[in-house]
């Protein structure tokens, strides 16, 4: 029978990798190589580069890495994450107990009395005491595999928890360096937004005693007022933001908002990444932690068809007791009070009322469900991958074109500042200019902080290169956090 089991196979489906699709590239046309220069940075795309473990790193602010350290050491998800992987690793050491003999031993001792009557007897009872010592071992052969397939569904469970872990671990990181972005632009424009209040506090008052004089209409003094009353309204709304992105990074760093803050950063800080990698569509499926929690998720389905399986198999179950019992425990081992059994069992499932078949069943289509989920993370993922991609292309136009916006104000205000000091142009004209100047600087900060944030979502995209071994901070824990980037 020993013989019999190690060259039986186990029933139910072998798990196999999926393939990865058949293409080379991720958009529609031809992928990027390099963006448009903006600010005089254009971004390089490197296909088949590996990313870097400790991506953030590449943005160059000490500040940041200093958070993102402070979320390493103190994030309460990094217990969590850590004691969930622990939690699938030790169900699966308990379940290779199966391969095992069980042993168990059991001691009792009792006071009896023993009434003849009950066998037909008419002799008088007795009184006696009884004490037993019995070991008992058993063994459950897996002819037909079904303990394999439960065992490589518990191993599936690990490989699922730990690309869990990873994928966490990214979007705690990915969170840090999206909400320090923004908080960087929010910062920024409520100081560009308090300048731009000042300008047209200035013009509401010249606009005002221009209607005294009766040179303007009364109309115009409303028309600025209100113009000013509505840019006075979202500094309230963009000091909420920046309190909301400041206390969302205390959260992430394991603190309470009233404990710690984190240091104020600007968007000077952040230096662009200007090379940037692109991993080959065949090592995306590879890498990416929801595709792999995806995989794992088919392959435990895959393992639980073979055990549902194996439940209408017969189940062959070899055992054996040996026990020892005497009236005082002197004579628990005399020859007379020994016994012993050895016996195999074989049990075979009839009739259930279709309990175990449609359980099968069931157990099949959670496979092919399975399946088709996975199939569906790595159509999300390409997807994403090609809009990061145009996105920073995109971002990439988008600046160039605020910075010429900017460049062109600020010449205006330029000139419009030497007419008026020629006496060409009057005040009115010199405010006009300087808060158009002011507008174009808040969207070119917003132009800014989203070609940062799109530079952090291909990272994220890539799978954040936890396979590679960054050269420093190797030792760094991984932690997981379930917070939604903020995204400016």
């Amino acid at each position: 029978m020993l013989a019999g089991l190690v060259v039986s196979c186990a029933v139910g489906p072998d798990f196999s990798r999926p393939p990865a699709p058949a293409v080379t590239r991720y958009t529609s046309d031809a992928d990027p190589v390099e963006t448009a220069p903006a600010q005089g940075v254009p971004q390089h795309f490197h296909p088949g580069a590996e990313c870097a473990a400790d991506w953030w790193r590449l943005f160059k602010s000490p500040p940041l890495q200093a958070i993102v350290g402070e979320a390493l050491l103190h994030n309460p998800g990094l217990e969590a994450a850590r004691a969930s992987l622990r939690q699938s690793e030790d169900s699966l050491r308990s379940g290779y107990g199966i391969f095992y003999p069980q042993v168990a031993l059991d001691a009792s001792a009792t006071r009896q009395r023993y009434a003849p009557a009950r066998i037909g007897l008419s002799t008088p009872g007795s009184l006696f005491n009884l004490f037993t010592l019995s070991a008992t071992a058993s063994y459950a052969l897996d002819v037909f595999g079904g303990q394999r397939r439960a065992i490589e569904s518990l191993r599936s469970q690990v490989d699922m928890q730990r690309a869990t872990e990873r994928g966490t671990y990214l979007t705690l990181i990915a969170n840090i360096v999206n909400t320090t972005v923004a908080a960087a632009a929010y910062r920024a424009e409520v100081a560009a937004t308090s300048d731009l209040i000042d300008l047209e506090s200035q013009e509401v008052r010249l606009a005002e005693v221009q209607a005294t004089a009766g040179t303007v209409p009364y109309s115009t003094v409303l028309s600025l007022k209100s113009q000013l009353a509505s840019l006075r309204a979202t500094i309230p709304q963009l000091q909420q933001k920046l309190a909301q992105s400041e206390d969302l990074l205390a959260s992430l760093s394991g603190h309470v908002p009233a404990e710690w803050r984190a240091p104020p950063l600007s968007l000077a800080d952040f230096a662009l990444p200007a090379e940037l990698p692109v991993s080959l569509p065949s090592a995306l499926v590879r890498q990416r932690p929801d595709i792999l929690i995806a995989e794992s998720t088919a392959h435990a389905a895959s393992a639980n068809v073979g055990v549902a399986t194996a439940a209408l198999l017969p189940k062959l179950n070899l055992s054996g007791t040996y026990s020892a019992s005497g009236m005082t425990t002197g004579t628990t081992f005399a020859q007379g009070g020994r016994s012993w059994s050895l016996g195999a069992d074989v049990a075979q499932p009839l009739f259930a009322g279709g309990t175990l078949w449609f359980r099968r069943k069931a157990a099949i289509d959670s496979y092919q469900q399975a399946t088709a989920l996975y199939r569906q993370t790595v159509l999300n993922a390409f997807a994403q991958v090609a809009d990061v991609l145009r996105a920073l292309d995109h971002d990439a136009a988008t600046l160039a074109a605020q910075d010429e916006a900017l460049q062109t104000a600020a010449d205006a205000l330029h000139l419009v500042h030497t007419n008026y000091e020629a006496g060409l142009n009057n005040y009115l004209d010199v405010l006009n200019a300087d808060a158009q100047y002011h507008q174009a600087m808040i969207a070119d900060l917003e132009a800014t902080a989203a070609r940062l944030q799109d530079t952090v979502a291909l990272y994220v995209a890539l799978g954040g290169g936890w396979w590679s071994t960054p050269e420093e901070h190797a030792g760094e824990a991984r932690l997981s956090d379930t917070s939604s980037p903020s995204r400016y």
